[in-house]
């Protein structure tokens, strides 16, 4: 990824020196420490989840902040919000960037970003979002404990290095401003946290998917693939009853249905998918819910991706939903132009101001 910094293109990740290969120590990941920001070169905290209005509307939501340390400048922000309105069948989304230290203390989750702010309030995060037509003020309290992906830590060889957990089941509570006025919503949200020094895979890509159960299962899993599509890293994270069970790329098959193409950018996507885990006795469909949810993000991160809220499909009913993450489809998007016309960046109410 790469963020840009008050509107200017800040010079892409894939072009930042490789890391060294000389061997080193990694700590364990301690939290709740290292829910807060570090100074490596790459880090996201990242939701998705479904939420219910009360009047019964059903909503998708995807809310993420990307922090970029290069050297010893300030560390730069993007973030992308977007919303998946099923009755409206539209998806919408924004995106914000800024430059300088987070909200709070260095060595806490206190984040904004251009008006939009995430922070940590003892176990619970919540967070706050608008863009025209929507608004959303949320908290959400992890169901169980972290759960630590490939034992905490990924190596992408040359590429470098990240930590990765998530809570995969939030229990959600807020507030939705849209045009019909404000309404109370609930759900469940996933989320993960990742950092280290790292760079994207950037003539590759990656297909991610968070799958919630009604039966209170949850399953992660990723296929990193590179330019010609081979794969350079697969696996999986089964979590929600007893301990994490981790799966390699060999004990899951992932097949796409369908395809998508993008009226907008012209970008072919794959859209639904059958997903077979022998080793669980899995065998489900994942089912777009509308086949239009592409985030077209070049004013900040230099990214056209796709990524939706889905149902999961299991002999005709459906047992479950998630989200699923498409990267690297598009052809080499780069940054957008940005107007050099600045407005002052807008602040974050909250416990740091």
């Amino acid at each position: 990824m790469l963020a840009a910094a008050c509107g200017e293109a800040v010079t892409p990740l894939a072009s930042a020196p490789a890391p060294s290969t000389v061997e080193r120590t990694f700590p364990p990941i301690d939290l709740p420490a290292d829910e807060a920001p570090h100074a490596n070169l790459s880090e996201w905290w990242y939701f998705t989840g479904r939420l219910t209005t009360g009047d019964r509307r059903t909503l998708g939501f995807e809310f993420v902040i990307f922090q970029a340390v290069r050297g010893g400048g300030p560390p730069a922000y993007a973030a992308h919000f977007a919303i998946t309105d099923v009755a409206a069948g539209e998806m919408r989304f924004d995106e914000r960037t800024s430059l300088g230290p987070s909200q709070g203390p260095p060595d806490d989750l206190d984040l904004c970003v251009d008006g939009w702010r995430l922070a940590l309030d003892g176990d619970r995060f919540t967070l706050d979002a608008d863009m025209p037509g929507y608004a959303l003020s949320l908290t959400l309290d992890p169901t169980y404990p972290a759960v630590e992906h490939n034992d905490g830590l990924l190596d992408f060889g040359a590429l470098g290095w990240s930590y990765y957990y998530s809570y995969p089941r939030m229990n959600v509570t807020g507030r939705l401003r849209d045009a019909g006025g404000e309404v109370g919503v609930g759900g469940t949200a996933w989320f993960d946290h990742q950092w280290g020094d790292f760079i994207s895979v950037s003539s590759g890509g990656w297909d991610w998917m968070s799958l919630r159960f009604d039966d209170g299962r949850d399953l992660m899993l990723t296929e990193v693939w590179d330019e010609r599509r081979r794969e350079v890293l697969a696996y999986a994270t089964l979590s929600g009853q007893g301990l994490p069970l981790h799966l390699t790329g060999d004990d899951f098959t992932t097949i796409p249905l369908g395809i998508w193409m993008s009226p907008r950018t012209r970008t072919t996507y794959p859209s639904a998918w059958r997903v077979l885990i022998p080793v669980l006795g899995l065998d489900v469909l994942v089912q777009p819910v509308l086949a239009d949810q592409e985030l077209d993000t070049r004013h900040s991160t230099g990214t056209v991706y796709w990524e939706g809220l889905v149902d999961i499909i299991e002999g005709g009913r459906t047992v479950g939903y998630g989200y699923v993450e498409l990267t690297g489809y598009a052809d080499a998007p780069g940054v957008s132009e940005v107007s050099d016309e600045r407005s002052p960046a807008r602040a974050c109410m909250g416990k740091a101001s």
